[in-house]
């Protein structure tokens, strides 16, 4: 039998390899010049970018097979043979580093290199790597491609990275995609290098190579299957690309420019600032010289959009919205509701619940626990790069660096720094490179309390970081189940869930799960619309405020209406919703007709979850308040009525509605300004009717952890629920939910 780290280390590599062969064959064929070392790296980097392109389409087309990687992969490395990619360059070499350097640098590498790789291999268990970065590569092989997956918003971002993953996965499962982030974590401190070699900063190259390599939160991020090291890598390869355009002016480098920044949005939303970095460049380099710009820009656009826009058609066509789960307000959908997405982005503009904006600092380079990460102590610092801005290219980093910072406003976590990182780092290292031997000593001091062992010591014990070099693990001398039921208490959850559900069906909870460990297709309550709805009828069987209790009653004298419209007349924070819509003559109720035609503005997909009887759905606005906002009911005909009445929750003090309607023709009347106001008791039964709607839904199967709102009465009140629980795994219940009595 073949070792498993053997099928891990030849996915990763075999994919590395076949995206290095794709792009040197693209820089032989535009003939672009280059030292030896920069070939085999933007080799890499722009190879990547056509790979994941290619893998993209074969999704398209399921066909995303092993299979079909492995002759894909066979003809790249065919060809690439054939055309001497693997014979010796004939291009020159940089400058040689100085023997102390050389020395310095390859020992802090090495060292690094093996910390690193023996993570990567370990057994998978980083918190999004396991969920939805992995899990969504495990379901595309499963399901050969792309499928139209609504009920999941991390599917809606671009992956452009993750189809580097599936390309391993196929062969190396979960350890082979992070093998793959790791070959680009230890590819960002040799493209510092040369970069710096190139201009004549050797020694800064190395000292601001080895701030990148040994930033605690590099090596976490990098040796798992997050993305965002590979992104970072990227973002500075087409720095360096610029700025031997800006040197030699290689006509032909405006290809890769463009592929390498459509391929940062392809990696990253937040890298897509590269496109108009890229392209402000090259124009404002262009004009300067009084050099034609429209030729070139027009050729790095469509290089660019050929990376880019195959994103953004995807979602346009699966979730309606080529920037979902953002700007939803732009591109209304069911699929992501505006306030789910505006509380998102506040959250991740304040999570960790700093006490002060003086806090952050220490956290980032010391503490690491209220933002997932830190960069060391080091990058305390990091002010003195400002020193940097006396010399042109000092200015251009810290200028670079400074731009791609820019997304660390809207999410303070510390692995949003890193696409600025490179570039903060070779600015320090200019500074410290001026003073004879104070650059050694910073790179010995980073590398050492960065070393896990070490940085134990002083950093917070919640931060993200390494804590071991698992060797056992990552050769598999110690079983992965074993490895993973001992450290990640995830796949305990996630195997729990394969064991006892059967396949095909669905499983909701309010928490997250390491999806990559499971078949089953999880519902989590935050992730998409459909998942927001099945969490408010839990709530109403809950919590007395989601459920109906309050009741507004208009009452107008008697007459034929066809149209019914409400009016939202006042601006505010809450949200309208209607739980259940009722006309009446007289006493008695207007039975329901599959004539009645419903719209609201906003959400129209939901409207009808107000006339469908339940006490536990509603009809949402799904965003605050404001006027204009409306409900209207066409009736299909004229029917007499003298009254209506509204089954609201009380959530929503400050709806102000007026009440219009109008007959066969006409124009709209206002019927009623005012109502009556009331108040009723709380219906029995909602818990079973809440698991109902589950049911009818699909929804067969409750995943509750610990902490969940509603999981100490789901298991004092199970018979009410109508739930039964299957099993248990550290304070996780799976239930079932049971069929009704007929």
């Amino acid at each position: 039998m073949i070792p498993k780290a053997v099928y891990i280390l030849f996915g990763a590599s075999f994919t590395l390899a076949s995206a290095y062969v794709l792009g040197r064959l693209l820089l032989e064929r535009l003939r672009i010049r280059l030292y030896r070392e920069e070939e085999w790296l933007f080799g890499l980097v722009c190879g990547a970018s056509l790979l994941h392109l290619l893998v993209f389409l074969l999704c398209s087309v399921q066909l995303a097979r092993k299979g079909v990687f492995f002759s894909v992969g066979a003809a790249i490395l065919a060809t690439g043979w054939a055309k001497g990619v693997f014979g010796p360059s004939r291009a020159p070499g940089l400058p040689p580093l100085g023997r102390l350097w050389k020395w310095l640098f390859t020992a802090i590498y090495l060292a690094y290199a093996v910390l690193y790789l023996s993570n990567a291999m370990a057994p998978e268990m980083s918190p999004d790597g396991s969920s939805y970065h992995l899990g969504l590569v495990a379901r595309y092989l499963r399901e050969h491609g792309f499928s139209c997956i609504t009920t999941n918003m991390y599917a809606n971002l671009t992956q452009g990275v993750e189809m580097l993953y599936l390309f391993a996965f196929a062969f190396g499962r979960h350890s082979a995609a992070a093998v793959v982030h790791f070959g680009f974590t230890m590819a960002l401190p040799l493209l510092i290098l040369t970069h710096a070699r190139r201009f004549g900063l050797a020694a800064a190259g190395v000292g601001a190579a080895v701030l990148m390599l040994c930033a605690p939160v590099v090596g976490i991020d990098g040796t798992t299957a997050y993305n965002d090291v590979a992104v970072t890598a990227v973002v500075f390869s087409l720095y360096c690309l610029l700025e031997i355009w800006r040197e030699e002016r290689q006509s032909a480098l405006i290809v890769p420019v463009g592929l390498l920044a459509g391929f940062c949005y392809a990696g990253k939303y937040t890298a897509g600032l590269a496109i108009p970095f890229a392209a402000g460049f090259l124009l404002w380099r262009l004009w300067r010289a009084r050099q034609p710009w429209l030729k070139p820009l027009l050729v790095f656009a469509a290089c660019a959009a050929v990376m880019a826009v195959p994103w953004a058609a995807k979602n346009w066509i699966i979730v309606g919205n080529p920037l979902s789960p953002f700007f939803n307000r732009y591109f209304p959908n069911p699929n992501v509701h505006i306030s789910f997405e505006q509380e998102y982005v506040e959250r991740m503009r304040h999570y960790g619940d700093p006490k002060s904006y003086w806090d952050i600092p220490m956290d980032l380079t010391v503490h690491g626990a209220m933002l997932s990460g830190t960069l060391g102590p080091v990058f305390v610092l990091l002010p003195l790069a400002l020193l940097a801005l006396r010399r042109p290219r000092g200015r251009r980093l810290l200028a670079a660096g400074a731009f791609f910072a820019l997304p660390y406003l809207n999410n303070i976590g510390t692995r949003f720094l890193l696409p600025s990182l490179p570039f903060f780092s070779l600015a320090l290292a200019m500074v410290f490179a001026r003073s004879r031997g104070v650059l050694p000593v910073v790179m010995a001091a980073h590398a050492i309390l960065s070393w896990p062992h070490v940085l134990k010591l002083y950093s917070s014990q919640y931060a993200w970081r390494l804590e071991r070099i698992p060797v056992a693990a990552a050769l598999r001398i110690q079983k992965e189940e074993k490895y993973l039921t001992d450290f990640s208490y995830g796949y305990v959850v996630a195997r729990m869930i394969e064991d006892f559900v059967p396949k095909g069906e669905k499983v909701f909870t309010f928490g997250g799960v390491a999806e990559a460990y499971t078949t089953r297709d999880i519902l989590t309550a935050y992730q998409a619309g459909f998942n927001n709805n099945l969490g408010e009828f839990v709530w109403a069987g809950l919590f007395p405020d989601s459920a109906p209790t309050h009741q507004l009653t208009y009452t107008f004298r008697e007459r034929p209406l066809r149209h019914l419209k409400l009016v939202q007349n006042n601006s505010g924070t809450d949200q309208w919703s209607i739980s259940e819509w009722r006309m009446y003559k007289g006493e008695k109720e207007l039975p329901r007709s599959p004539e009645w035609r419903l719209r609201a503005w906003p959400n129209p997909w939901d409207a009808e979850l107000a006339f469908d009887n339940s006490l536990v759905t509603r009809w949402r606005s799904w965003e605050a308040i404001k006027p204009g906002m409306f409900f209207e009911v066409d009736l299909g005909g004229e029917r007499l009525m003298n009254s209506v009445r509204l089954e609201i929750t009380k959530d929503q003090y400050q709806a102000a509605l007026k009440l219009y309607g109008r007959g066969e023709r006409g124009d709209w009347t206002l019927l009623s300004g005012a109502m009556k106001e009331s108040d009723v008791p709380l219906m029995k039964g909602l818990r079973r009717a809440a698991m109902e709607e589950l049911r009818a839904r699909g929804v067969r199967y409750l995943l509750v952890a610990p902490d969940d709102p509603a999981g100490q009465d789901y298991m004092a009140n199970a018979a009410l629920w109508g739930i039964g629980l299957l099993a248990e795994r550290g304070g996780t219940r799976l239930y079932r939910i049971n069929e009704a009595a007929p």
